[in-house]
């Protein structure tokens, strides 16, 4: 087949503020048949799975292997004309072996494209089949020939036992190649073990650490998602590249629960979606942006920019970890629009259908660690933005009010905030503007 009649597939534009993505899973096989719109591939980012289609239709050639980290631009599969020559070496007549040179060099140069290529009896090489079967990809196939490898002789790892290019670089860093002075081949690939046979242990009496994801009796290893990997890395960006501070309020949170209770019933019927929290400190914080509005800027260079729109970030608990999906223009929605919203992107985020898209450009964020009883936290904040709020269980507490003590359902808010475009007198402006709005509902209607 000639290059030029092949698509590529590479890495588009992955979403704002996203530079690399690992290939997660390859959904279809090298040597597959694929159309325009199949989804050949799943990339995981630091803030979603994002599906890759084939964009052509043809046989699938995978470049990059499962685990690979890619940026965008990258090639990462090439989409050949159905029908055409994969561009593998032409298989040997059943039943014949290649004609092998005395040297070793040359006989492992040629393998078969179908089979392991049958050795020589004494020549050094493996004389029964390997594990290893199916056609060799492009990029496999030129591994194998400029290491001068024998295909037979390297165990494969993917589907049906196919030779993936991580394999061949395994072995060569393993084992060196023939061409490598004191290179070691192995006459064939030795047998994995049983799962329940125990590894072996060092001379030294030391247990070996295993690689991958293992379980025993003293710990449990488990290799960091790309997801999770990031998360970590940008909480501590945040930390080193922003003076972050946080303040405090409390808040009696009865005259909220009594219009709630009394509204709620006829708020879920007429609108069809259930009236929570969130809406109310959306709209509080609507309106005490209108007095401090440096919390919805962010730092570019040597500039701040104030934002006119609220595209408010709410984080959601998933089971691959916290991402922070985005209200777009909640400052222009009702209440019932901002409960619908949050409700839709929170059920995407958990089934994992969240978009790049729908997870960037938030100016502002709210996280609520008291659905799961935390009672007070320091958030830390999600760059770029300058500010999150973060809410808090609500418990019963006597306080004074009008000179009385009384018992009243009170929750602790915390505003972590960049001081560098947020001095702390905005800060505690804006807390106490959320107080104010929330503990007499009327201001908000009112826009007082």
């Amino acid at each position: 087949m000639s290059t030029s009649t092949a698509s590529e597939l590479r890495i588009s534009g992955l979403g704002e503020s996203i530079t690399e993505a690992t290939i997660a899973k390859w959904v279809k096989a090298s040597g597959d048949s694929v159309g325009p719109d199949d989804v050949v591939a799943e990339l995981e980012t630091d803030k979603a799975t994002v599906e890759i289609a084939a964009g052509g239709s043809g046989v699938l050639r995978i470049v990059k292997e499962k685990g690979q980290t890619v940026v965008v631009g990258d090639l990462i599969a090439n989409i050949e004309p159905a029908g055409a020559a994969s561009g593998a070496p032409v298989a040997q007549p059943s039943g014949k072996p290649q004609q092998q040179s005395t040297s070793p060099a040359t006989a492992a140069a040629a393998p078969n494209a179908g089979e392991p290529v049958p050795a020589t009896p004494g020549a050094g090489e493996p004389g029964q089949d390997s594990a290893a079967t199916g056609p060799l990809s492009p990029a496999v196939e030129r591994l194998i020939k400029e290491n001068q490898l024998n295909a037979g002789a390297i165990a494969g790892s993917g589907p049906k036992n196919r030779l993936t290019k991580g394999d061949v670089l395994a072995f060569i860093e393993q084992h060196g190649s023939p061409g490598q002075q004191g290179a070691t081949m192995p006459q064939a690939q030795p047998p994995q073990p049983r799962p329940d046979t125990a590894p072996p242990v060092p001379a030294n009496g030391a247990p070996r650490t295993p690689a991958g994801p293992t379980a025993d009796g003293e710990e449990t290893r488990v290799e960091m998602s790309k997801l999770r990997e990031t998360i970590a890395r940008r909480l501590v960006e945040a930390q080193h590249t922003a003076a972050i501070l946080t303040t405090f309020n409390e808040i009696d949170m009865a005259p909220v629960m009594a219009l709630r209770e009394k509204y709620k019933e006829r708020f879920e019927k007429q609108h069809k979606i259930g009236l929570g929290f969130l809406s109310f400190f959306a709209k509080a914080a609507v309106a005490a942006m209108q007095a401090v509005p440096a919390v919805n800027g962010q730092i570019q260079g040597r500039t701040m920019v104030y934002k006119k729109n609220l595209h408010l970030g709410v984080a959601v608990s998933t089971e691959k970890g916290l991402v922070v999906p985005v209200v777009r223009y909640a400052n222009r929605l009702s209440m019932a629009q901002i409960e619908a919203e949050i409700k839709r992107l929170a059920g995407r985020a958990r089934e994992g259908k969240i978009t790049v898209d729908e997870l960037g450009g938030g100016t502002f964020t709210i996280t609520n660690g008291g659905v799961f009883g935390s009672l007070l936290s320091t958030p830390i904040l999600n760059p770029p933005q300058s500010a999150i709020l973060g809410l808090h269980k609500i418990e019963k507490r006597t306080v004074v009010v009008d000179d009385q003590i009384v018992i009243r359902p009170m929750m602790y808010v915390a505003l972590s905030y960049d001081h560098r475009i947020i001095d702390g007198q905005q800060a505690v402006t804006f807390l106490v503007r959320i107080k104010e709005a929330l503990e007499d509902p009327a201001r908000m209607l009112l826009d007082i």
